[in-house]
């Protein structure tokens, strides 16, 4: 998928976070955004993501070079980052179950295996609401990578990972990249290592 800004900004009241970006994301390419603290890089995502409006200018999104609706996103984008919830009321079965039934499986990925490389092999019928905020993490991005989309978005994708989980995560982008548009806001080079686009958030701090 080709994400494409034109002209990009968000401002909260009268202040602006950033302003004027105009960038585009290349189909198949990995790209990292980075920033200092407050400089709006998980907003940007938000935005691509759909989860927050911008203020100013267009974003488009192209899938083998045709323009998609709105209405055509949704299935076609995962996202993992520390502030999404889980269904807490839910056992690990039961999420991957509701998750893959209304999303496809990549088809190459045997889903036990997924779940054994992510280190929850045995926590099938744990609720969710007893995962460390590490589980729930590694549970987050083992349905962005496997989920079958063409965008995949990543913020700060290590947080309260191990370094177990942390070695586990580069070896999933390791191997997702160049399969699909990957964008990773962070502001750790080693959690976008291979990606080799860069844009920096703050440079469209006004």
């Amino acid at each position: 998928m080709e994400v494409i800004l034109t002209d990009i900004g968000k401002r909260f009241n009268t202040q602006w976070i950033f302003k004027g970006i105009t960038h585009t994301f290349k189909s198949g390419s990995a790209s990292a955004l980075i920033g200092n603290n407050g400089s709006g890089k998980s907003t940007l995502l938000q935005i691509i993501y759909n989860f927050q409006t911008f203020s100013k200018g267009s974003i488009s999104f192209k899938l083998s070079q045709q323009i998609l609706l709105e209405e055509e996103l949704p299935g076609q984008v995962s996202l993992a980052a520390p502030y999404l919830d889980l269904p807490e009321e839910f056992t690990l079965a039961e999420v991957l179950k509701f998750h893959f039934n209304i999303l496809p499986l990549k088809p190459s990925v045997s889903l036990s295996k997924a779940v054994m490389e992510a280190g929850l092999t045995g926590q099938e019928n744990k609720y969710i609401k007893y995962f460390s905020s590490g589980m729930k993490q590694r549970l987050k991005l083992l349905l962005a990578f496997n989920t079958q989309n063409a965008l995949l978005l990543l913020d700060e994708p290590c947080s309260n990972l191990d370094d177990k989980g942390i070695e586990w995560y580069q070896t999933m982008l390791a191997n997702e990249i160049g399969n699909r548009t990957i964008i990773i806001a962070s502001n750790q080079p080693y959690e976008y290592e291979g990606c080799a686009n860069i844009l920096n958030v703050t440079h469209f701090k006004p």
